[in-house]
């Protein structure tokens, strides 16, 4: 019998629910347990997809195509399992569901109502997971903090499987704050004294309490919260602030969390098994040199909008124990500034993915900068499409060449939209989403670089690159070395004649991991690292 592990936040957001909920899960599956995760966001939109970087960062992709919370992300890269549309609910895609059943008449003239309809919705959402899935344990993280409105329907659902399943069945960790005030020099409990009152107050109970605390907490802090919250002393855990987020499941193993849950689920405490990422904590706290790389967006006042770019990066400069600092370029400052002072002493740039013109003309000239003057370059979906827009311009004499994304009357339209997408009106849900294959050309860099002739990558796109301007190009020596063998599609393009140029068009960021990288990050990488 699946069971079912929530956690909450009170207080304020940015505690780090997902980095506990991510925590728990890889304890338990280092035990030997088989877990999955959820995330529900009470916003009311259907996925993040429509949402602008600015409001929500990145929007992750999973395997199935399902555009989620970027949580998703953290959580694949702790657990390094594949999640799929069962992992992202948000009150959006809830709503939407029960209506559809209303239209049709599901609800054989009953009137629908939040409780029992949309509660309900939720909780066949939990137990979907746990069926499909076929996990021992799913772990579930409730978006926003207690007392928020629009969870109010989330935590409803919570109280009803906690009664139907039962505590051996159901375990809730919440997350809150220990806050230090400075002018008394005290840390102050009464934050999560309140936040757990509330959270009672809707008929839910913590088991475990994971404090952020920026000191550790003593015995008379521990004493007074486990009076006042209801929860035994050994089940208040320290979240105490590190520099290095990879040391967080291994604080919250000292304190024997999965043991508490474990316990409670009746659940054999089988050995467990962390060196790997033990090996990880100590490369990460003992990296040896480092290098600076350009990242090009348009997004760059908000980081998380390129979270799993980054994270790519650096999970890349671990395999070298190298650092590897970001300096973060806004495109728009390419377009009218000085390229070479920008862009000077950086031993690699990026190019990540985006939406609409804007700054489009600065990631050409960064591009452009990469190429002429031998800098390692990786583009990652637009930043494919720039690399053949750059190519084609400045190598090809195509002076025109653009896409049908920034002109839709282009003379030259080197990259397009899909014949099937020309009909779509919806923005949401509708662009080419998730896994497909793709086989390398031999001796390439990217067969090097994967050692394998094929792969499955996740793509979020909508316009592609026009065959009809691959001969051109490729007589100018451009490789194209990744196809989609299905739809001929270009999913790779290479410049031979340089030291490392490479760009896709999936979204390779999305499949990296701490303890394995990406191979195109780690050729990247391994490229800047050589002209360090």
């Amino acid at each position: 019998m699946t069971k079912y592990v929530f956690v909450t936040g009170g207080v304020v957001s940015g505690l780090g629910k997902g980095i506990t909920a991510s925590s728990i899960a890889l304890l338990l599956k280092s035990r030997g347990y088989k877990v999955f995760m959820q995330k529900f966001d009470p916003y009311m939109n259907v996925d993040p997809g429509t949402m602008s970087p600015f409001q929500h960062g990145e929007v992750f992709v999973t395997a199935d195509g399902c555009e989620t919370d970027l949580d998703l992300g953290h959580y694949e890269r702790f657990i390094d399992e594949e999640l799929n549309y069962t992992s992202n609910i948000t009150n959006g895609k809830i709503y939407s569901s029960v209506i559809e059943k209303e239209r049709r008449g599901d609800y054989l003239g009953a009137t629908v109502q939040m409780v029992p309809h949309i509660t309900n919705e939720i909780k066949n959402k939990v137990y979907e997971a746990g069926v499909t899935s076929k996990a021992d344990i799913v772990i579930t993280e409730i978006g926003g903090t207690i007392g928020d409105i629009e969870s109010q329907t989330f935590l409803e659902a919570l109280r009803q499987i906690a009664y139907e399943q039962g505590s051996k069945n159901t375990f809730f960790v919440h997350t809150t704050l220990i806050p230090w005030i400075y002018g008394s020099g005290e840390l102050k409990t009464k934050p999560t004294q309140k936040s757990v009152i509330e959270m009672r107050s809707v008929g839910l109970h913590p088991h475990a309490l994971v404090c952020r605390t920026p000191l550790s907490l003593d015995d008379s802090i521990k004493n007074k919260l486990s009076m006042f919250c209801n929860v035994p002393k050994e089940n208040i855990i320290e979240a105490i602030d590190v520099k290095n987020i990879y040391q967080i499941p291994l604080n919250y193993a000292e304190q024997k969390i999965d043991e508490i849950i474990l316990k409670q689920f009746e659940l054999d405490l089988r050995k467990i098994d962390l060196k790997e990422w033990q090996q990880l904590v100590d490369t990460v706290d003992h990296l040896e040199r480092e290098v600076e790389v350009a990242l090009v967006g348009k997004y760059t006042e908000l980081h998380d909008a390129y979270l799993s770019v980054t994270e790519s990066l650096k999970h890349a400069g671990f395999k070298y124990k190298a650092k590897v600092n970001i300096r973060w370029v806004d495109a728009e400052n390419l377009e009218t500034g000085d390229v070479n002072n920008i862009l000077k002493g950086v031993k690699g740039i990026v190019v990540p993915g985006g939406f609409g013109t804007r700054g489009i003309e600065g990631k050409i000239k960064a591009c452009e900068y990469a190429r002429t003057n031998k800098i390692p370059y990786l583009g990652l979906c637009l930043g494919m499409q720039i690399a053949v827009i750059e190519f084609a311009r400045h190598v090809c004499g195509l002076e025109n060449a653009t896409s049908t994304e920034f002109d839709e009357v282009a003379k030259t339209p080197i990259i397009d939209l899909m014949a099937e997408q020309k009909q779509i009106n919806h923005m949401g849900g509708t662009l080419r989403l998730g896994n497909y294959a793709c086989t390398l050309k031999k001796k390439s860099l990217a067969h090097n670089l994967y050692k394998q002739d094929s792969i499955l990558e996740r793509h979020r796109h909508r316009y592609e690159f026009n065959n009809a301007y691959k001969e051109i190009l490729e007589e100018k020596g451009l490789v194209f070395s990744g196809i989609n063998g299905e739809s001929n599609l270009v999913e790779i393009i290479e410049y031979p004649d340089h030291p490392f140029f490479i760009a896709s068009q999936f979204h390779p960021e999305f499949k990296s991991r701490p303890t394995r990288p990406h191979p195109l990050f780690d050729g990247f990488i391994e490229a800047t690292l050589k002209r360090s």
